[in-house]
């Protein structure tokens, strides 16, 4: 069953790549008491998500923590190690990577699709949403290929 507005997040371990090493962290903990823009790639490094997802929401961050958005994170199928390469490699101090190395989270929203073709194996759908203390007040989810609905640029417009 895919997660919906409404519904709280499932509580899985996520994974942060910090300064001194990977922090894990449950996301019942990590969604608390805040108002969360999240999105997903497919995958740290990828075309798209390098091009295009992470450096849109690093250049709008101030624009969507202006519209009442506490943090920026965003998820994605790869090990910590390689979330943090990324996230330095992108000059994304304003964006927190959570690490989803086995797609325990991809898996608990509902939210996975078959990147096998392309040698990705299992991996999270690109989408978008807006989590208010754990619950889902916005969810965008982008077809097969496509990038519209989980760019910053649109969540600003539907903030």
């Amino acid at each position: 069953m895919t997660i919906a507005v409404g519904d709280k997040l499932p509580d899985v371990k996520l994974v942060v790549p910090g300064e001194s090493g990977p922090e894990a962290v449950q996301s019942a903990d990590y969604f608390k008491g805040k108002r969360v823009a999240l999105f997903s790639v497919p995958g740290a490094f990828t075309p798209t998500c390098s091009a295009k997802h992470l450096p849109g929401y690093v250049e709008k961050a101030a624009d969507l923590k202006a519209q009442g958005i506490d943090e920026i994170a965003c998820t994605a199928v790869n090990d910590p190690f390689v979330m943090g390469a990324w996230s330095k490699a992108a000059g994304s101090s304003d964006v927190t990577m959570l690490a989803d190395g086995n797609g325990d989270f991809a898996e608990a929203l509902g939210l996975t699709m078959d990147g096998s073709g392309f040698g990705l194996g299992k991996r999270g759908q690109r989408f978008s949403m807006v989590v208010n203390d754990g619950v889902v007040e916005q969810l965008h989810v982008e077809g097969p290929g496509e990038f519209k609905v989980s760019s910053a640029e649109y969540m600003l417009d539907q903030l």
